[in-house]
């Protein structure tokens, strides 16, 4: 039990620097070392149900930290974050009904077409030099697929969401910035949903596990954020896609 607890303190102080330089509030460092030190039949279910907690919190600290810092432009949160909020209802819903295959599937599924995407797809890895606002059926139809998927994974949708604010122009520490208030939804409706539909007193949620991983990230964010925005873009772009090839390994 020790060694658990301790294992997933370490991957809350590795959360919090993602959360921070990445905007993953938690699914991809979280969910595969939940999965593994709970075991059993609904691993992941609880893996992704205890992510969804944890990402509401570290992504309220970052959203703070950023919104402090005058990082986050607020001109592309609304209407997009109210879609994602109402795909995430959508996509909650539909994981507490999937089977534990399929959730690992899809999650590994997710990650190879996202890495492919980045590399492939030009607008991420240098995004264009002129600034675009979001579409109407970019902030609905995308906000709505963001949601869904983000909430089924438990992943937050920062990798959904920072390619597309990337391919929009922002550099990459403003995109990240943006990628914290977009999570919160996802983590919200998600937390909610999975503590009342799972077998436990929590639902689906390890409280345990929640609180040695909130213990290593929430004071990792509040150091690593007095050093958010010195990264070359170039090499904090980099450095994203090398850290969802990183999540892949550890799913598969």
């Amino acid at each position: 039990m020790l060694t658990s607890l301790l294992i997933l303190f370490a991957f809350g102080c590795l959360s919090g620097v993602t959360t921070v330089l990445f905007g993953f509030g938690g699914g991809f460092v979280t969910v595969p070392v939940i999965a593994a030190v709970v075991g059993g039949g609904d691993a992941l279910h609880v893996a992704v149900a205890t992510s969804a907690v944890v990402m509401l919190v570290n992504s309220a600290g970052a959203t703070i930290a950023g919104l402090r810092a005058g990082r986050v432009r607020r001109e592309y949160l609304w209407p997009l974050a109210v879609f994602v909020g109402l795909g995430a209802v959508l996509g909650a819903f539909a994981a507490t009904w999937a089977p534990d295959g399929l959730l690992r599937l899809l999650f590994a599924a997710y990650l190879v077409v996202t890495i492919l995407d980045s590399l492939l797809r030009k607008g991420f890895l240098r995004p264009p030099e002129d600034r675009t606002p979001l579409g109407p059926v970019t902030a609905t139809a995308g906000g709505l697929g963001i949601g869904a998927v983000a909430s089924f994974l438990g992943v937050g949708g920062s990798v959904m969401t920072v390619p597309l604010l990337r391919r929009k122009g922002l550099p990459m520490t403003d995109a990240v910035a943006l990628a914290n208030p977009l999570s919160l939804p996802v983590a919200l409706v998600a937390s909610v949903v999975y503590a009342f539909t799972g077998p436990g007193p929590a639902g689906y949620v390890d409280p345990l596990a929640a609180a040695a991983l909130l213990a290593g990230s929430l004071p990792t964010i509040a150091i690593v954020r007095r050093f958010a925005g010195r990264l070359p873009d170039r090499v904090h772009a980099v450095t994203y896609v090398g850290l969802l090839v990183a999540a892949l390994v550890a799913v598969l």
